[in-house]
């Protein structure tokens, strides 16, 4: 098989959680462990930090890596979902893992897995992890999932946990409260392993306190020493510029909102790696915030795609993230905004929809995978909360329409969900 058989093939033999909804989700760690063993347990040879939380992960993930990669270590970073190519989730020092690795990897080891019927996030993890020992890695930076107790990179040991946030989303995999969620997401806390948290509320601060309790983790609140002391939007060269505590006018490249909370989180496992032993010096730190996106890859995070008219992609895509987006899009000197929008069939999207600009002008559409709702029903449910707009069958149709519409002082927003995000990028190679 070629690359994209193989790839193919992957999505046949595993449909994916991110094409196929709960379908695709396969609870517990039989299977990955299973995987491990055949294996030969690749993650005992590579130090790692996971990552957690129900927003941010990936911006976290993204500049923790870049940051180590400036202090000239070897970096494996595993986040999901793709926006575009599969190759996206595995990479090493900001380089994705190359077509013929993809290949190798299924054409060794398909005849060992298929029995098993893994799911396609399972068959991916094991890649990942494969690929880092493969590659020497010093470091590997690993995000989960979903949640964390269960989720299949819970098998690594790690050096570091992070914990982002707590905010509904995936409640009929994580539970129903913000409780239960903090509690799935806390089970990546490792005995004696420090743990970061970044935000908290009171039922889920418990939560936590106690796991740290009975593990033996230290654990940091992040927000409880606030070291980023301001934070200015750079309106010149993109992104945010911060005043910290530990370093003066750093400049972060990614721009929305939710990066000063990230910012702090991502300020404290710097100063826990350093504790580690870790040579992380301040100018790495200002390397690696400075230029997350060209030395990772990340993409899609308040990703600015043309100054005429303003035009702005985002992936959040759940009741905490739009939080900040929302807020963020309020902010926008601009004579309309155009929100090119939609979601797939699994999210809360009244919560999402009762926080949107009623004064903005709609383009509802829906992306290319069996779990969008349909630009139709999108439609429906907005004008419920006073939202008004056309349909459209797909995001290049609804993006058409709306830069035909614009002047050069509107602004545009395309986003609702990571798919939506990933057909613009698609098709539009922004």
């Amino acid at each position: 098989m070629n690359y994209k058989e193989t790839v193919d093939y992957l999505y046949r033999q595993a449909p994916s959680f991110q094409k196929v909804g709960s379908m695709g989700y396969k609870e517990g760690l039989e299977n990955t462990l299973l995987l491990d063993s055949h294996l030969k347990h690749p993650h005992r040879f590579f130090k790692s930090i996971h990552i957690a939380g129900t927003n941010g992960k990936g911006s976290t993930a993204h500049t923790l890596a870049t940051i180590l990669q400036k202090a000239h270590y070897k970096v494996g970073l595993y986040t999901s979902p793709h926006l575009i190519d599969f190759r996206e989730r595995i990479r090493v020092n900001g380089i994705a893992i190359p077509e013929e690795d993809v290949v190798s990897f299924v054409e060794q080891e398909r005849f060992f897995f298929e029995p098993l019927q893994p799911s396609f996030f399972e068959i991916t993890t094991a890649m990942a992890f494969w690929y880092f020992r493969k590659a020497q890695v010093d470091y590997a930076v690993i995000e989960v999932g979903m949640g964390g107790r269960l989720d299949c990179t819970n098998i690594i040991s790690p050096i570091l946990s992070i914990i982002t946030n707590i905010s509904f989303d995936h409640t009929q995999f994580l539970g129903d409260t913000l409780e239960k969620i903090a509690g799935e997401k806390a089970g990546i806390m490792k005995k004696n392993i420090p743990a970061i948290i970044g935000e908290t509320i009171p039922e889920t601060r418990r939560v936590f306190i106690r796991k740290a309790q009975e593990t033996g983790v230290p654990l940091t609140f992040a927000e409880d020493t606030p070291l980023v002391l301001q934070s200015t939007p750079d309106y010149t060269n993109g992104g945010i510029n911060y005043q910290t505590s530990i370093i003066k006018d750093l400049h972060g490249e990614l721009g929305g909102l939710c990066q000063e909370k990230n910012t702090n989180t991502i300020l404290h496992a710097v100063i826990a790696l350093q504790k580690l032993g870790l040579n992380i010096s301040s100018g790495n730190i200002r390397d690696g915030f400075g230029s997350v996106c060209e030395t990772s890859g990340l993409r899609g995070r308040w990703q600015v795609i043309s100054e005429t008219p303003k035009t702005v992609c985002d992936t959040g895509h759940n009741e905490g993230g739009f939080r900040y987006i929302t807020e963020q899009l309020k902010k926008q000197d601009c004579k309309h905004l155009r929100i090119i929008f939609g979601m797939v069939s699994d999210k809360d999207i009244t919560a999402v929809l009762r926080m949107l600009p009623q004064e903005a002008i709609y383009y509802f559409t829906q992306a290319d995978t069996a779990r969008a709702l349909s630009a139709e029903e999108m439609a429906r449910q907005a004008a419920l909360f006073n939202l008004r707009g056309k349909t459209y069958l797909s995001v290049s149709e609804a993006y058409r329409a709306a830069k035909a519409d614009a002047s050069n002082d509107d602004f545009i927003y395309i986003g609702g969900s990571t798919f939506i995000v990933a057909d613009f990028l698609a098709a539009y190679n922004a």
